[in-house]
């Protein structure tokens, strides 16, 4: 028995969830793939999947060698991306792990030019607000906004940068009046980002000049899209990144307060920064999606 192969279409099977549709995926006859399961199951005495005419299940057993057998499967495919990965042209699976905004509004929808670069690279992309473990999730880069947190054996390189706006909707401002300093927006309803300290401050600086703010509000989420969308229905005043409220900007959907100001929650930076382990320094696949994160991110006036 091909072993890794059988491997491979058990996995296959239980991620569509049928022996046809696994097929389909592996390029094989349906045939093959039960024969192959079936000897699979025998040779270990234990039975991985329940059959009925309707669909394949898991069952206790299977869970478990599923969850083995993947981890094989892609421990193989990073051997490799290894050796692919000395070519002259990038190739094989990049892992990146991106924040969920900036993910689904400046990355996904220039995604398709660079898989049309690269003809060879595979392209995994999360979507997460969260800090990743980039060992113990099999990540190769890891894309994060602000102020990288410090982590041991891990590189960070800065790959652009980006300026937040404090923004409202006209119809909040028309009721609560419009905040001529930064420290009027202690009489505002601010959206906070949950992250961090329980106590927040807006840092405001112009010129010479340095105003810290603490902002409160009834309101606030792990998720930027969300503080936009709350922010348009005249919920209150955020504070977000350019890139996410330009456009509401210009439209007149948000009124933009404070420009001549640079603005930033707490001590947090501006910047945008590339991390990924000392071992893919000089990856050919995690250089060539950097460059490309150069060619989107346009920098703010």
């Amino acid at each position: 028995m091909d072993k890794l192969l059988a491997l491979q279409m058990f996995v296959q099977t239980v991620d569509a969830k049928g022996f046809s549709a696994a097929a389909r995926r592996l390029g094989l006859a349906t045939s093959s793939v039960t024969r192959m399961l079936d000897g699979l199951e025998a040779e270990l005495g234990a039975v991985l999947l329940n059959r009925s005419t309707r669909q394949v299940t898991v069952t206790d057993a299977g869970a478990a060698y599923y969850l083995k057998a993947r981890d094989i499967i892609e421990a193989m495919a990073d051997a490799d991306a290894s050796v692919t990965d000395r070519g002259e042209a990038p190739a094989g699976q990049l892992r990146i792990s991106v924040p969920v905004a900036f993910g689904r509004r400046l990355i996904a929808p220039h995604i398709g030019v660079l898989l049309e670069r690269y003809p060879k690279l595979a392209l995994d992309m999360t979507l997460t607000d969260e800090i990743v473990d980039l060992l113990g999730e099999r990540i190769d880069l890891s894309i994060r906004l602000g102020s990288a947190a410090a982590m041991d054996g891990v590189v960070s390189r800065p790959v652009g940068e980006f300026r937040r706006r404090v923004v409202a909707s006209p119809s909040y401002l028309a009721e609560r009046g419009l905040p001529e300093q930064p420290i009027d927006l202690l009489q505002h309803e601010c959206l906070r980002f949950s992250y961090g300290p329980q106590q927040q401050f807006w840092t405001f600086v112009r010129s010479k000049e340095e105003q810290k703010v603490p902002i409160d509000g009834r309101f606030k989420s792990n998720n930027a899209e969300v503080l936009r969308e709350v922010a348009l229905a005249a919920g209150g005043v955020a504070l977000l990144p350019d890139w996410l409220v330009n456009e509401d900007v210009s439209s007149g959907r948000l009124t933009a307060l404070f420009e001549p100001w640079v603005v930033n929650p707490n001590d947090a930076s501006s910047a945008i920064s590339a991390l990924y382990l000392p071992n893919h320094r000089g990856s050919k696949r995690v250089n060539a999606f950097i460059e490309f994160l150069g060619e989107i991110l346009v920098p703010s006036p």
